[in-house]
């Protein structure tokens, strides 16, 4: 009976996977184009050429073996380089009046936006992304991620935190509201390492994939200094990472300043986003560490050129001044980077700005690229699976006009888009 329920569940399995009924494999396909990026070394292949099968590279080259029945797709005059990944993103956010969005707008009205969100972000070349907490839209994102894996929505491969944790007051709490209307956080409220050690486990049940904590702000420039008050201590941060790490999760924090960006650094999280300003010991240990930095440039320019007055725009411009002069100094201390752009208060699918900023900021093309594409693979747990235009790893891949390592606008050109071995733009 054994043999035969084997047998049986044999059949139904080939008949699903098409294997009988003389159904073939996907036809395989062989792009292309002019040139192809190496992340690894920075250098250009002059053609380029990349051979899909299925969801996966076969081969990649000058010249490739190209398979009997192959598909040809000839792009012309681009360069071929991996998928982008953007790994600071708000699929739940939209420009435009961002606390009152998350109060006036529902969760399925959310979570339709978001999906929208989530195609235009591919269409602009990021085929994976790190979902930074959906700001009051709760655990709504496990929805979007999974529906996108099934593919019954176009979007990029997500990694996903589900609603961010916070303090009574802190960070994104709603502390511009009238109190008396008792209007929600837009994030998870954990006051002590009791409470977050149980948010955490309710996220992971919800389905997240890491965690994402609110450390430091409100921000304000005192002196030419940034000043930032910490939410959490080392302590209570190191409680964070433990229980994430009890079912294989991660913790992510927003920390824009020190002392807070110390003690996540401190405490082993995966990435310290914003990283304002932070001291020479932080940046120590962050180096040491392997802890990126994810310096999201293009939202605080955003908001000073979309300020409501002259005061709030001065003060973006200060902090985005800030922030360019100490960017430098981290470069220089050897912090490791990460591409991530904050993309969801400006409109999504324009977030390569990111990667003009890091460089007019003081990284070489091939420096960021190699950041974007390598550092964030690892970031987002897919290091050997995408990031690099290898055999082996998912058909992810872009196409820009001219060539990146010497011009950087060009990823806000693309003209290209696979996203495993399904072409989505053409």
């Amino acid at each position: 009976m054994a043999t035969l329920r084997f047998a049986c569940t044999l059949i139904v399995s080939l008949l699903f996977s098409g294997t009988l009924h003389g159904q073939s494999q996907p036809q395989p396909i062989v792009l292309h184009a002019a040139r192809l990026l190496n992340v690894t070394d920075g250098t250009i292949v002059t053609p380029g050429e990349v051979v899909v099968q299925g969801e996966r590279i076969a081969e990649v080259g000058q010249k490739v073996n190209r398979p009997a029945g192959a598909e040809v797709i000839d792009l012309g005059d681009v360069t071929l380089m991996p998928g982008l990944i953007d790994a600071h993103v708000h699929l739940f956010l939209h420009p435009g009046a961002e606390d009152l969005q998350t109060v006036e707008e529902s969760v399925p009205q959310r979570t339709i936006l978001a999906t929208l969100a989530a195609r235009a972000d591919l269409m602009a070349g990021f085929t994976a992304e790190r979902d930074m907490g959906t700001e009051g839209a709760g655990s709504a994102d496990t929805a979007v991620r999974d529906a996108i894996n099934a593919g019954l929505i176009p979007g990029p491969r997500l990694r996903i935190s589900g609603n961010a944790i916070d303090i009574l007051g802190g960070h994104e709490d709603a502390n511009h509201f009238n109190p008396a209307q008792h209007v929600l956080s837009n994030a998870t409220y954990a006051n002590n390492p009791d409470e977050l050690v149980e948010v955490i486990r309710e996220q992971v049940k919800e389905g997240a994939d890491f965690i994402k904590i609110y450390e430091t702000g409100h921000d304000t420039i005192v002196n030419g200094k940034l000043v930032t008050p910490y939410q959490f201590t080392e302590a209570q941060l190191a409680a964070a990472v433990a229980e994430a790490a009890r079912t294989g999760k991660r913790v992510a924090v927003h920390a824009t300043g020190d002392p807070g960006a110390m003690y996540a650094a401190q405490a082993g999280v995966e990435s310290v986003d914003h990283a304002f300003q932070i001291s020479d010991e932080t940046m120590r240990v962050m180096r040491e560490k392997g802890i990126p930095a994810v310096p999201t440039f293009t939202v605080v320019e955003y908001f000073a050129d979309h300020a409501s007055n002259p005061a709030a725009a001065q003060h973006e411009r200060q902090l985005q001044d800030l922030h360019a002069q100490e960017f430098k100094k981290q470069l220089a201390a050897g912090v490791p980077m990460a591409v991530g752009s904050d993309v969801g208060p400006f409109p999504h699918g324009t977030q390569a700005r990111e990667f003009v900023l890091m460089v007019q900021y003081g990284m070489s093309p091939v420096a960021v690229l190699q950041a974007d594409l390598i550092n964030g693979a690892k970031l987002l747990g897919w290091e050997g699976q995408i990031g690099e235009l290898k055999a082996g790893y998912f058909a992810d891949i872009v196409a820009v006009p001219g060539d990146p390592t010497k011009d950087i606008s060009v990823m806000e050109k693309v003209s290209f888009v696979m996203k495993g071995g399904v072409i989505y733009k053409k």
